[in-house]
């Protein structure tokens, strides 16, 4: 069940709203019986960059893509869902290079203008024959974006779609993820376009980060990092738009909220959902120490477990704040100095409880604290930790 929650309604094939950009989706069998094998191209030349999991253990499908990025301005992305090709060995890598080698020849590429994803089951080596079959029956269109975002999607109960729009160029995304979610990237895919022109390599990359960094990195579901995490930007220029210092900062801003809107429909999505938390710590000593005590808060299993229960345990937040951990330590904290609301009461505040109820009966929890101990803040998202989730994954490949 997924959270409750109103989203953002965009128009379906958000992934091809912006000029200069066609998709489209295959049921290629890897599957049992839903769309699992899609494309998303730039139509005209666009320029790319890529951010990947920074778990040690990385897919096959990450490793080929890292490289290809790092080789050629990325002109489309294959993706297909139900098998990781993760833990996978040579074989994995020659079948993502193989993908990446089909797509191209299909596209009239260079395999190196290819980035290849996949998510699904880990330790499984992709059925090539049916892949490559499916490859060659995908037909691209500007309105094909609706059929790629299905395509994609695992454990997630809806397809996950957002688009930004200033003036006359457009951001649009789609994503899945509902379960291995968390930082850094949180299984997590996503695709991000623009007809915004960007220069490539550096440029692009640093638009992207900066994004990332406020989103899909400041999310968890269940505390876990995936083997395939990816997030991909690719920018045309098909708008034509004239550059400015103002036009870049509509850029910036757009991406970061169609990023930001993907990562709240990821965690809202997660698997056995049914509360959003949204995390707010301000008053912190750094930046750093105003992350870390955020994300202990939200991914820690007895909070979350509170959320699910409708628990009014708000002593469960002070002790994960407390023992949030930085580099060299535990963040600063004092206990006397705290200030602790939940869904806007104040429940603590200068180290005595206030007595205040705690309304806990919606699908969001907004937990707000303040350390008032500096001026850097941080905020994060998370969902509760339920019974369907140990159910869905106690149950994943069985």
């Amino acid at each position: 069940m997924a959270v409750a929650v109103e989203r953002t309604t965009v128009a379906a094939g958000a992934v091809t709203a912006a000029q200069g950009f066609a998709a489209g989706a295959v049921h290629a069998g890897i599957r049992k019986s839903k769309l699992d094998l899609a494309v998303v191209r730039s139509t005209v030349p666009a320029v790319g960059a890529a951010m990947f999991t920074a778990n040690r253990v990385q897919a096959a499908p990450v490793l080929v893509s890292k490289a290809h990025v790092a080789q050629r301005e990325p002109q489309a992305v294959v993706i297909n869902s139900g098998v990781a090709n993760a833990a996978t060995g040579r074989q994995g890598e020659l079948d993502a290079l193989a993908t990446a080698a089909e797509t191209a020849a299909l596209l009239g590429l260079e395999p190196e203008q290819v980035l290849v994803l996949s998510t699904g089951v880990i330790g499984v080596k992709l059925p090539m024959p049916k892949l490559t079959a499916g490859l060659a029956e995908i037909r691209l269109a500007a309105d094909g974006g609706a059929e790629a975002a299905e395509a994609i999607l695992t454990t997630d109960t809806y397809p996950k779609e957002a688009v930004a729009a200033r003036g006359v160029f457009t951001v649009g995304g789609m994503a899945k993820g509902a379960g291995m979610i968390h930082p850094y990237l949180a299984t997590m895919l996503a695709v991000v376009t623009t007809d915004y022109p960007l220069e490539g390599g550096a440029e692009a990359r640093a638009f992207l980060k900066r994004a990332v960094n406020e989103s899909f990195n400041r999310i968890s579901v269940d505390g876990d990092c995936s083997t395939n995490d990816a997030v991909i930007l690719l920018a045309n220029g098909a708008s034509g738009v004239t550059r400015t210092p103002e036009s870049d900062r509509d850029f910036a801003s757009a991406l970061g909220e169609v990023c930001a809107d993907l990562s709240r429909q990821i965690v809202m999505d997660g698997e056995g959902a049914t509360v959003l938390l949204e995390v707010v710590v301000t008053g912190a000593a750094s930046d750093g120490e105003a992350n870390a005590v955020a994300k202990r808060i939200a991914t820690s299993p007895l909070v979350k477990t509170a959320a699910f229960g409708r628990d009014p345990n708000w002593g469960r937040i002070l002790a994960a704040a407390g023992s949030a951990f930085v580099s060299g330590g535990f963040a600063q904290l004092d206990v006397d100095r705290l200030t602790l609301r939940m869904n806007g009461v104040e429940l603590f505040a200068a180290g005595e409880p206030t007595g205040a109820p705690v309304p806990l009966d919606g699908t969001v929890c907004r937990i707000e604290l303040d350390l008032d101990l500096g001026f850097a803040s941080a905020t994060y998202l998370a969902s509760d930790l339920t019974y369907d989730y140990v159910r869905i994954n106690a149950e994943y490949t069985t």
